[in-house]
């Protein structure tokens, strides 16, 4: 198992976690809930009844002082709801009372009585009275609780998260910058070295016709070990960003990476003698280390065999290279995926290709790099776009 399998794994595992924090919370308060409503309902049946017990009128048998306590009880009982919105309907449909409405009105009192009726909640039924009610603002709040720790503990994952991919990132960029300049000073001492025997060998061996081609190579190919070592320097610092036709630096990358490819692929790129010149702010060295590794990754895709072409398009922004190739194509699930450190389909590499071409067009030419189009068995399309 890979580790961005292994990460998306997590992150399921995380979601569920969270997910399950937040149902057993909602289930909770639910719960808790319905005993509030329950014996919200049942308070204000208990309210009712000492309001009928009020409106009735004492008998002959009455004492006055027992009576007296009776009705100071009930209005104990009436008054010690402080947080039930209520209201008192009579049996000719009319509003008697009215309590913790936030109002005095009675026109507004007739409004909020028409919501009460049109409400789930029914009212408690007496013999001369109804009652009708609404939940306390306490049971609204508390039903809202579970979407609002819902939302608590989205935004504290959410911080955290980004607190986290930053610091990563940060160390990231930290272990690339020292990584390439540590190369790029390994690479010096051997590249110099070779220079000079190569030098050497060209004075030793000058009489020797026969050998002027294999010089000729190995000097080209030291040229490009200095040209590797000097892409690493810049990582890390800011590189100067030259106007260079963009055409030219195609033709450039595709001469090299061709000779070193199988005759059996084929190449098509825009010839620049009959294109018209195009002008692109960039980094020669750093922008050929792109197209060289996305061509490399092409080659290895097709398994030396197929054809890989370049298509040059322009619009008010941006400058947009398409790279496409005939090889075994990218599951649309990887597209992002592929940009990632460590990320390869290879027995051998680092996963590294893609992910420095991804840095080198966002963070040092401030352009975009993308999949446009990919199917397995078919090909691929890298997309990069350089702004103007």
């Amino acid at each position: 198992m890979d580790i961005y399998t292994q990460k998306s794994r997590w992150k399921l595992y995380l979601g569920i976690a969270g997910a399950l924090i937040v149902l057993i919370s909602l289930v909770y308060t639910t719960m808790l809930t319905n005993r509030l409503a329950l014996e919200e309902r049942n308070k204000v049946n208990i309210i009712l009844k000492a309001q009928e017990e009020m409106a009735k009128e004492p008998g002959e048998d009455c004492i006055p002082c027992l009576s007296c306590m009776e009705t100071n009880f009930y209005l104990d009982v009436i008054q010690s709801n402080k947080t039930i919105p209520m209201i008192l309907v009579g049996s000719d449909g009319m509003i008697q009372d009215a309590v913790n409405m936030g109002t005095d009105d009675p026109a507004s009192w007739e409004k909020q009585l028409k919501k009460m009726q049109e409400s789930d909640l029914k009212p408690i039924q007496g013999l001369d009275f109804a009652l009708y009610y609404s939940e306390s603002n306490i049971l609204k709040q508390l039903r809202f609780f579970p979407l609002i720790q819902l939302l608590l503990i989205a935004a504290f994952v959410a911080m955290g998260y980004v607190g986290f991919s930053n610091a990563r990132r940060a160390e990231q960029n930290r272990v690339w910058v020292g990584m390439a300049k540590e190369t790029a000073h390994q690479l010096g001492t051997p590249i110099s070295a070779i220079m000079a025997w190569i030098e050497h060998l060209q004075l030793v061996l000058e009489e020797h016709t026969d050998t002027e081609d294999v010089l000729l190579e190995l000097n080209k190919d030291v040229n490009r070990l200095q040209l590797v070592a000097d892409r690493f320097s810049k990582i890390g610092s800011a590189p100067v960003l030259d106007t260079v036709n963009i055409y030219d630096e195609l033709e450039e990358c595709r001469s090299y990476m061709q000779k070193r490819a199988s005759r059996r692929v084929n190449f098509h790129f825009p010839d620049p003698a009959s294109s018209p010149a195009l002008s692109v702010p960039l980094n020669p060295p750093l922008f050929d280390w792109v197209i060289e590794n996305l061509l490399r990754n092409a080659l290895d895709a097709m398994d030396g065999q197929g054809s890989i072409s370049a298509e040059v398009t322009e619009d008010d922004r941006y400058v947009s290279i398409l790279i496409t190739d005939t090889g075994k194509g990218i599951p649309t699930s990887k597209f992002k995926t592929v940009f990632e450190p460590g990320f390869t389909t290879k027995k051998r590499g680092w996963g590294l290709g893609l992910s420095l071409t991804k840095r080198i067009i966002e963070d040092y030419h401030k352009g975009r790099i993308f999949v446009k189009w990919s199917e397995e068995g078919k090909g691929t399309t890298f997309c990069i776009q350089l702004p103007k």
